[in-house]
């Protein structure tokens, strides 16, 4: 998950541990069709506890040995070689140090792909865990060690129902999330005329209850745009500073008294997203601590917006013009562009629709939660996929206050309860042998 700015040196939250739903199993019945849909779930589910301990220590492998957008060598050495040893055909020729796995089921039918990043973070934050990064500088402090886990748990899972499988799975090991570049590279090269998808599915660990899925149709993040101020270096240092707060709260939009920009409130439940009054929608807000450099004759201004609204992206440039107009320095304007705009992660409608309730169907009405807001600051190129071929892209929860664990991703000592990844696996792997198995 792209962090797109930098929040905590401390994080406190409060949640409530969850205890992970518990599967409602179907009763058998005379219908044939009714008795296969049982007996696949059921192995699912003995099929993810048998392997758990296997995915908890290949997790921590990653963990321990992180690489860089770029430099996953190590990583994908070991995905392809996973993948292989579940008698899965393997391209490793797309992009980069990407892996796609290739399942094909007993019968013919659609395609679905699913989709793990890979890379991990240049940062030395506090990681209070025995199997903490040996590679000075890198971290998986955003969970994609996690994610790679969950991905080779659902290959496994259904690489042993495989006759049960109408279509063909593909497990896409994206490499280069975390800089925004990987997503589209693989579709450049060429990955989608080789698999040639009908859905697409991923998911992000997030800071909500461990064992916890949350969902919506549409947009999942904020729009986020980094905004660049040229003006002639005639002002202050002061005048300077001056200047971006007044742009920065002539810019603002927030329900009264909200503040959707403190993130860790994410997971309140009067204020978080879970809640329909959630302060994490409708909102436009600008970072406060703008960046401030000159450079010859040249003063300039940076930092990212977040607007939850995509028909109002529009108006921001001439919001600013107006702000800055407004402030006297008009004759020292001399352009407002923005410099980074990339796209947003927007879920299919009809098929978030269909995942919910095919996921309540199987495992319980509490096993997905909904999602009433975007959430700032995090993005994901997840978006390319999605902007090719209908996608859904879920948050799973792993933190566990009990525990101590608090899963806030880019933040210090983020940590993931590893009963989450038994969600995740167990969850997924039947809705895809759902979604393969309809028509």
């Amino acid at each position: 998950m792209k962090k797109l700015a930098f929040l905590l040196t401390c994080f406190i939250i409060s949640v409530s541990s969850a205890q992970e739903p518990k599967h409602k199993i179907v009763s058998y019945t005379s219908n044939p069709k009714k008795v296969k849909e049982t007996l696949n779930h059921e192995s699912v589910q003995l099929q993810t506890d048998q392997i758990f301990n296997k995915l908890i220590k290949i997790r921590r492998d990653f963990h321990e040995h992180p690489e860089l957008a770029g430099h996953e060598i190590r990583t994908k050495k070991i995905i392809a070689q996973y993948l292989l040893d579940l008698g899965l055909e393997v391209d490793t020729n797309i992009y980069g140090h990407g892996v796609t796995g290739i399942l094909k089921g007993g019968k013919k039918g659609k395609t679905i792909a699913w989709r793990s990043d890979m890379d991990a973070l240049p940062n030395d934050f506090a990681d209070d865990v025995a199997f903490k990064s040996k590679n000075k500088g890198i971290q998986h402090g955003c969970g994609h060690d996690i994610h790679m886990a969950v991905g080779l748990g659902i290959a496994e899972v259904l690489a042993k129902n495989k006759a049960a499988l109408n279509g063909t799975v593909y497990f896409i090991f994206q490499p280069e999330e975390e800089t925004f570049i990987g997503a589209k590279a693989m579709i450049n090269e060429g990955l989608f005329s080789k698999t040639k998808p009908d859905e697409i599915y991923g998911l992000h660990v997030s800071a909500l209850p461990a064992g916890q899925i949350m969902v919506k149709p549409n947009e999942m993040f904020a729009y986020q745009k980094r905004v660049r101020i040229q003006l002639k270096n005639e002002l202050t240092k002061e005048e300077a500073k001056a200047l971006t707060k007044k742009i920065h709260s002539f810019l603002s939009r927030n329900t009264t008294s909200s503040k959707p920009w403190e993130i860790q409130q994410m997971v309140d439940p009067k204020t978080g997203l879970m809640n329909s009054n959630t302060i994490f929608k409708d909102y436009l807000f600008m970072d406060e601590n703008f960046s401030i450099q000159s450079k010859n004759d040249i003063l300039f201004l940076q930092a990212y917006i977040y607007e939850t609204d995509s028909s109002r992206l529009k108006d921001i440039l001439p919001k600013i013009k107006q702000a800055i107009e407004d402030s006297g320095y008009k004759n020292q304007l001399l352009s407002i562009s923005f410099t980074q705009d990339n796209p947003t992660v927007i879920n299919d409608e009809k098929l978030t629709n269909l995942a919910s309730k095919t996921l309540e169907k199987i495992y319980g009405k509490d096993v997905v939660i909904s999602d009433y807001g975007q959430v700032p600051y995090f993005n994901d190129d997840f978006a390319y996929f999605q902007q090719k071929i209908p996608g859904v892209y879920f948050f799973l929860g792993g933190s566990n206050m009990e525990k101590g664990i608090i899963a806030m991703n880019h933040s210090p000592n983020f940590q993931f309860d590893e009963e989450s990844i038994r969600t995740g696996v167990k969850c997924f792997s039947s809705l895809i042998l759902e979604r393969l198995n309809k028509k």
